[in-house]
This record gives structure tokens, sequence and C-alpha cells, in this order.
């Protein structure tokens, strides 16, 4: 199975178990719109959890807040959201398709790189031991055609973007010979700007209404909070502020499913350092937050970093944490170096003064800011697209059917364990309902009685419970059940009493925590 067709079951996979449904379904859908069910809600609201106590409970000096998602709109003029928050997008004629300009080069650059790599492969399964991959890459002379067009290409793009050359865009997608994926011909538009700010109304009477603007970000919200948070909450410098919160983008290229949505949230966290020491909590936060994903158990090869060649207006320094998706590495979560951006222009455009006074230098002066930016829906993709799998299954030592499983890491799985009679009759489930009582209060549990108990299994693996318990008759005699493990299968056999610590054990959030 590919990873194309892999992809195209995971989306059924999730609509058909409950976890990600198409928004406004029975009127055919809202383009790029989705709606969480009930155990997507269940593993979003599970992330959530983990990155806040991750960022706001292990951190003494980051504290919450909530922001509205409503916003005066003169804090997007000085956040420069209104005159800079463009995308550059070019249709091709044949297929009517729109694309970003930016995405399509960064795509043909990856293959470029790609290439690179295989050929560094190569080379590597050729001289075994002996390959010295600093010289291969320094001699041979496909890989360095290869580097050669990577970094002219790349070189192009950055300069055109940066002066907002969209002529030179479109010109250097027509010398990359890049072609529609759908039509596969070369007959591009002109490159045009688009602002991916949503407009509304906010008044009484439309006439009189005012424009405001749905926010893009939730990072502004923490900006024109920095003086109440600093204040009420007595912060000292080096201090965060976190947040997380939904955004809306007017994405006119939406696409692979809840990766590039319009309606979508983030868990962001702006932290307010002094003037020069930005690029110590830069790199501090970068390996930080890599720890953070890497702690999941998604697998350390799945993630990269990858450095911003083109710096948004308010940065000195970028960076992506990237994770392998099935459609290849994508931004997962950005690290960037604000400056004073931020509060230096709210400051300007509000006449307020947004400064901090640090005691131990004796000086008033604006706060340099790292953030940390990561898509709660690209998260719960990570996880889902990681955790899909479809295996044979083997009993005693023969092939006994399929099934397919979602491996969720069993900490931020939506239902942590499910109770089971093993038949619908002599007092068993009674026995279960007394055991989910006991334990619903700690654990998010599901009793299920209906169907045979294998059919039961397997659908508690597509869900991904990790802990199957199953009450049968030895359990009216000695108080004993029988553990079902998600990932091996394997069963095991306990005492009801020990059900509480062997679940704490294996589920509890802590598992997590404690990596960091």
């Amino acid at each position: 199975m590919n990873q194309e067709e892999l992809f195209k079951k995971l989306i059924a996979h999730s609509k058909e178990y409950g976890y990600i449904f198409p928004s406004s379904e029975i009127y055919d859908g809202l383009s790029a719109v989705y709606d969480y069910g009930q155990y997507g809600s269940e593993l979003k609201n599970n992330i959530k959890r983990y990155w806040w106590e991750a960022m706001v409970r292990l951190n003494e000096n980051i504290v919450g807040i909530d922001a509205a998602i409503f916003m005066h709109p003169r804090t997007w003029e000085a956040s420069g959201h209104v005159g800079a928050f463009n995308d550059p997008l070019i249709d091709n004629k044949d297929s009517k398709k729109r694309y970003r300009a930016d995405v399509l080069l960064e795509e043909y650059i990856a293959k470029l790189e790609d290439k690179v790599e295989k050929e560094v492969e190569k080379g590597r399964k050729k001289f075994a031991e002996g390959f010295d991959e600093a010289q291969f890459r320094a001699t041979n002379p496909n890989v360095l055609r290869n580097a050669e067009k990577v970094n002219e290409v790349r070189a192009r793009m950055v300069d055109a973007l940066t002066k907002n050359d969209l002529e030179a865009v479109r010109q250097l997608i027509l010398d990359c010979e890049i072609v529609c994926p759908i039509s596969g011909t070369r007959n591009w538009t002109e490159v045009r700007q688009f602002n991916l700010m949503f407009e509304t109304k906010m008044g009484s009477v439309s006439e009189d209404a005012g424009t405001i603007y749905l926010r893009p970000e939730t990072a502004q919200g923490i900006f024109v909070n920095f003086l109440n948070v600093q204040k009420t909450g007595r912060m000292k410098i080096p201090f965060g502020i976190a947040q997380i919160g939904k955004a809306f983008r007017n994405e006119i290229v939406a696409r692979q499913f809840i990766f590039r949505m319009r309606e979508f949230e983030q868990m962001e966290m702006q932290f307010f350092i002094r003037p020069g020491e930005e690029m110590k909590w830069y790199e501090h936060w970068k390996a930080t937050r890599m720890k953070w994903h890497k702690a999941l158990g998604l697998g350390d090869s799945n993630y990269r970093y990858h450095n911003h060649d083109k710096l948004a207006h308010y940065a000195n320094a970028a960076c992506d944490i990237e994770f392998n998706f099935p459609f290849g590495f994508k931004e997962l979560e950005g690290i960037h170096s604000r400056t004073d951006f931020d509060l230096g222009n709210h400051q300007k455009f509000s006449g307020r003064k947004l400064q901090y006074f640090d005691p131990e230098t004796n000086e008033n002066y604006v706060p340099y800011v790292v953030e940390t930016s990561v898509g709660l829906d690209r998260l719960v993709l990570s996880v889902l697209s990681n955790s899909y799998c479809e295996e044979k299954v083997q009993k005693d030592g023969e092939e006994a059917g399929e099934r397919v499983v979602l491996r969720i890491p069993a900490a931020i799985a939506p239902v942590k364990l499910a109770v089971m009679p093993l038949v619908k009759k002599d007092g068993l489930p009674e026995k279960a309902r007394e055991i989910l009582s006991s334990l619903k209060y700690d654990f998010n549990c599901q009793y299920d009685e209906k169907d045979s108990i294998g059919k039961r299994y397997r659908r508690q693996d597509a869900i991904g419970t990790p802990f199957c318990v199953t009450v049968d008759h030895q359990s009216l005699e000695d108080n004993t059940v029988t553990i079902r493990h998600r990932d091996s299968m394997e069963q095991e056999r306990v005492s009801i009493a020990s059900l509480r610590g062997i679940m704490e054990e294996k589920v509890s959030m802590r598992t997590l925590l404690e990596q960091l």
C-alpha cells in the first residue's frame, strides 16, 4: 500500500469510526472545514492537555490565558496582517486549479533534494563500510548538479518573494518547467497576492457596522495582554504566556484533509526576553519542543528541522519542526524569533507604553519574543497517520484474518479501556458494570457487550483503545479478569483490585511528562 492509498484509507477510517466528519455533510459539506466526532474530540482534548501541562504546569515562569477571537481592527494593522498577510497564488489555465506559487517551488526543491539523498543512499549501498559520505557529496557529479540547482532555485525564490516580485516568481516556475499535477501542462496565469483574513461586521445596524476580522492567529491576543499578565502575575523576564484557541484563514488552496483548513486550532506560547538574548532562547525552545514531540513515541526519524528560507516580516530567525505525513515532510510547529516587532508596533499604534522595567539592569525596554506555535489539527493528523495500521492476525501459528488498528499512544488515546462481559447473562454484565463504575472516575472507559468477543476486540482496535478488560465466569469466583493488550494482542489474568494501579501506570499522562 503506497502513501496515497494509506491517506485515503485513513480519511475513510476517521469518518467511519467517529474521529472526523466533513462539516455540514447533509448539505454536501463545506470545503476545507471539518467536525471532530466523539473520538476525535477526545483525542484533541488529550493532546491539548499534554501541551498545556508540559508548557504551563511544568514551567513556573509560563502562564496561560484565553483571549477573544474578535479583536480591535487596529490590532491587525499593527501586526502587519492587513498589509502583508498574503499568499502568492497561480492558476493553471487547463485544469482551472489554483496553487500557492511558493509551495509549487518548495515542492520542486524537495524533489531535487530527494534525488540527492537517493544518490547518496545508492553510494552507501555500493561502498558499504568504506563509504565516505562527505567526500561523496563533494565529488559525485549527480549530487553536485542537483545541489547546485537547489541552491540556485532557492536563492531566486527567496529574492523574488522578499521583493514581492510576482513576475519573477512566475518566471522561476516556468524556468523550472513545473507542471500542474492535474493537467500536466505549464499553462500558468500571472501570480497574484490574496489576503487570507476573514472579514465580518460588528454593530447593531448593518449600515453603521464596522469591519472587523476573525483572528488569523492567536498570538496577537497574547501581545495585547502582555502588561495585564505581567503586572497581575508579577512576572519577571524571562517569562511566557501560552494560549490554545481557534484561528481562521481564508485558504484558497486548502487541501490534504485537516492539514490545511479554514478554521483550525493553534497552541502558541510567546516567551518574553531581554533584547540580545533571543538566539539563546530560540535554540532552547527548538530543542525543548522537539523533545516534546518525540516523547509521543511516533518515531524520531519522522521529525526534522527546516530553517526558513524567507523570513516573515517580524522575524530574525525561524524554523519549522516538520513531520513525515503520508504526503511527505510538512510543517507541524514553527519556532520564531519575533524580535520586538509585535510589542513595538502595538505600542506605536495604540499610544500605550508596552515596556518592562528590569530590576536587574535598572532599565525600561520593549521585550523581545521567541514564539512556539503548533497546529493542533496537524498534531491530530500526525498521530492518526502514524498510528493507522492494517495487519495479518496470527493464531496458533496460522493466519487468522486481518485487523485495522490505531496504535495511538496510550496516554492520549480517546478511550483508555473497554470493559466487556464475555456473555450477556449469568451475572457477567452486572460484574462488568461494577468494574466500570469503579474506574470511570479516573479513566475514559467504554462498556461493550454487543457481538462476539472477537468482533468487540476488533472494534476497539479500530478506535485505538489500548486495553480491553474481559469479565468471564471465573471472574465471579476469584475476582480476576483478563486484560487484552491492543498492540500485541497478548492477554493476562489480573485481579480486579489491581486494575486501577495497572491502568494508572499504563495510560497516565505522567508517563509522557516525565520524559520532558
